[in-house]
């Protein structure tokens, strides 16, 4: 096999590299030794003689570096000004997901596992010398990127660009973290120390977006109760995947009607915060590459500033030497039990259904759900939507991973374990159900909402909470 050698010396397991690699980054930057265009080549040459990669391969090395600060590959060209435009830039642009040149020569058919991995979705992927995404078509799942063990894609890294943010104390920074986070720093880590440590690193505070599956999930049963009035009758839901939102919007336009224009956790939560509090920045915290590009969805853009993954994130712990275990718990008890399991599949199904049994004990039609989780469950059930097979549900709920958000690609713990210490999370709660989450109406009364049931009448709330 061509190039076998090469690729296992200096290649293969790249996914764990370019985490060190962003960590180098982290530390410079952090320190205040990334200035110029020469600092940024000494690392390069650093890495590459730490990680044995050949002289050839600098400019492989010097496109994720840039990917790792944040920017677009270049390919050949030496640093220039990178430095200035992270220091300038506030945000990270799209596309989420670059190619990566030089990489895939060594990279035998047999031998590469990414020409499939988006088989499910459009056959958005191809290999010729190197992979070519239709970003009109890419759900942006992430699912290329983790299959590629050689780095010829990647998610850009949004946390450089924050750093400067974080050291400002005239900008307060939020972090708002995916319930799905709960066991992905230690099964003994409390979030009360994750709260800490985001503290640490130049938080203001850290909000559960869980707190905002709350409002959505009653808001949805509203939804629900008026849109579903007969046998006939189907909703899908809409407030948590973007990977099954887009699916169904980008291919499913007749069975988009059925689907409310609500936004998501995460939107909401920076939404909130930012008609809250003046002048902020609002930072999500998830297992999801997805959320990447929703941050950057022309309608939803500025809602959310930055996002960072669970597997950045804990490398920027460990780069910081912050170790969470050693810290004080500052806990808040800010979600109920139906928020905290959005993170698994079935749990915006279980929330969902909750809330419309308080809302209408006697109602005839019951909600009854159909959860499914993996690109290609989702397709499968779409398509037999599509054809007018409704059968036994008329509630449904797609999630991309499989798993739910706890099997989402950038997550550091696998998939049941960490349904298992999401639902344990849960049940710690002292709220069991969105309606009774008190945190919810202190929330709204800052809005002018007395009645719960205002939450889908014309006003500000309900404006906040819809897409354009």
């Amino acid at each position: 096999m061509r190039g076998w050698f090469i690729i296992e010396t200096r290649f293969k397991a790249f996914q764990e590299k370019r985490m060190k690699i962003f960590s180098e980054v982290v530390k410079k930057y952090w320190n205040n030794q990334l200035n110029n265009s020469e600092d940024l080549n000494k690392l390069a040459e650093n890495i590459r003689e730490k990680y044995n990669f050949l002289e050839k391969d600098m400019s492989f090395i010097k496109d994720h570096i840039r990917i790792a600060m944040g920017l677009d590959p270049r390919g050949e060209d030496d640093f220039q000004d990178e430095i200035n435009i992270i220091k300038n830039s506030k945000e990270v642009k799209k596309p989420i997901i670059a190619k990566i040149e030089g990489v895939c020569e060594y990279c035998d058919d047999e031998d590469c596992k990414c020409k499939d991995a988006c088989k499910y979705e459009a056959h958005i992927y191809r290999r010729s010398k190197g992979p070519i995404i239709e970003n009109n078509k890419c759900l942006n799942c992430g699912e290329c990127v983790t299959k590629c063990d050689f780095g010829a894609l990647a998610d850009k890294i949004e946390f450089l660009p924050l750093i400067d943010f974080l050291k400002d104390e005239k900008v307060p920074v939020y972090a708002t973290v995916a319930p799905s986070i709960i066991g992905q720093f230690g099964e003994d880590v409390t979030m009360g120390q994750i709260r800490t440590a985001l503290k640490l690193l130049g938080f203001k505070d850290m909000v559960e977006v869980a707190l905002f599956a709350d409002v959505l999930t009653i808001k949805e049963a509203f939804e629900f109760t008026k849109l579903v009035k007969k046998e006939e009758d189907f909703f899908l839901t809409s407030c948590c995947c973007p990977v099954w939102f887009n699916l169904v919007k980008k291919n499913y336009p007749k069975l988009f009607q059925h689907m409310p224009p609500s936004i998501s956790p995460m939107i909401a939560s920076g939404r909130f915060l930012k008609k809250l509090y003046d002048d902020i920045k609002v930072v999500f915290v998830s297992p999801c590459i997805a959320k990447k590009a929703e941050a950057k969805e022309a309608n939803l853009k500025g809602d959310i500033d930055f996002v960072l993954t669970f597997r950045e994130l804990r490398e920027i712990f460990d780069t910081l030497n912050i170790n969470l275990k050693d810290l004080p718990k500052d806990e808040k008890d800010q979600a109920s039990f139906g928020g905290r399991v959005y993170a698994r599949t079935g749990g915006v199904s279980f929330s969902v259904k909750t809330v419309v049994n308080r809302l209408e004990p006697r109602r005839l039609i019951k909600l009854k759900a159909k959860k499914v989780d993996g690109v290609k469950k989702c397709k499968q059930i779409l398509d037999e939507l599509s054809l007018g097979n409704i059968k036994e549900y008329n509630f449904v709920e797609g999630m991309g991973c499989n798993g739910g958000c706890v099997g989402g690609p950038r997550t550091n713990i696998n998939s049941e374990k960490a349904a298992k210490l999401v639902n344990e999370f849960g049940e710690d709660s002292l709220i069991m159900t969105p309606f009774d989450n008190i945190n919810v109406m202190k929330i709204l009364k800052q809005f002018g909402i007395d009645r719960i049931e205002e939450i889908i009448e014309d006003n500000e709330v309900s404006r906040l909470l819809n897409r354009e």
